[in-house]
């Protein structure tokens, strides 16, 4: 299985009118936050592929579709107001992954001596909080939001033997990949996750490379921890 990673910044190898040529042999995409919609929406329309997408912290008019709550105390007043329309489960053509656990029947992966499983993926919108911006967390409230996931992962874990193919996310784990300054600062809670949880694949954005030299893809564990930044493309065993 080929998949598309996505990021924080519009790529004119992928925006163009030759990505669907250039893409024809992608399985599915992800993208790890801060980008248009309407540029998640011409990626779909164009690969015409699964997309599952989280928010970052930026670009979220349409977060208020997704998120039924009214932003903290002293927030930036970039909250979408009309949420009329509830829940949305694939606006622009793409599934909100953020903070859930999605059994994709659609990818089969083997399992030896067992009937192949579905792929399974988590996701986890936003960032450190550093201005009390819209989805911006501080650690302690997206450990709580990772322990709802929970039931789930060990559901996972009896059902089809591991928990997690691939958890997606916006900003990176603490100390890898990530910036000191307080905006691109890691989530420590996203360390405790990998190592409890395994994914093969962390997949992330926020932190833009600028340097070619700049390490993409860290080995932590068993999991894979990689920058989605402009796009990347992954690879993982399916049927």
């Amino acid at each position: 299985m080929k998949i598309l990673c996505v990021s924080d910044q519009i790529d004119p190898l992928v925006y163009s009118t030759g990505a669907k040529e250039r893409f024809k042999d992608i399985d599915l995409i992800l993208c790890a936050g801060d980008l248009p919609s309407d540029y998640i929406d011409f990626i779909v329309s164009t690969l015409n592929r699964q997309t599952y997408f989280i928010f970052g912290n930026h670009n979220l008019k349409d977060f208020g579709y997704y998120h039924k709550q009214r932003p903290q105390k002293g927030a930036h007043p970039t909250w979408l107001e009309d949420q009329s329309m509830g829940n949305l489960k694939g606006s622009f053509g793409a599934t909100y992954a953020g903070f859930k656990v999605i059994k994709d029947k659609k990818f089969r992966i083997p399992r030896p001596g067992k009937k192949p499983r579905p792929l399974l993926i988590a996701g986890a919108s936003g960032s450190i909080r550093y201005n009390n911006g819209l989805c911006q967390y501080t650690n302690s409230q997206m450990f709580f939001k990772l322990l709802e996931l929970v039931p789930r992962l060990l559901y996972n874990k009896i059902r089809y033997g591991t928990y997690l193919d691939i958890f997606l996310t916006h900003a990176s784990p603490r100390h890898i990949h990530d910036k000191e300054d307080p905006c691109h600062k890691g989530f420590d809670c996203f360390n405790w996750f990998i190592k409890k949880f395994q994914p093969t694949y962390l997949v992330h954005g926020h932190i833009h490379l600028y340097d070619m030299n700049t390490p993409r893809r860290t080995q932590v564990g068993d999991t894979t921890v990689v920058n989605a930044f402009s796009y990347t493309i992954l690879n993982l065993e399916s049927e």
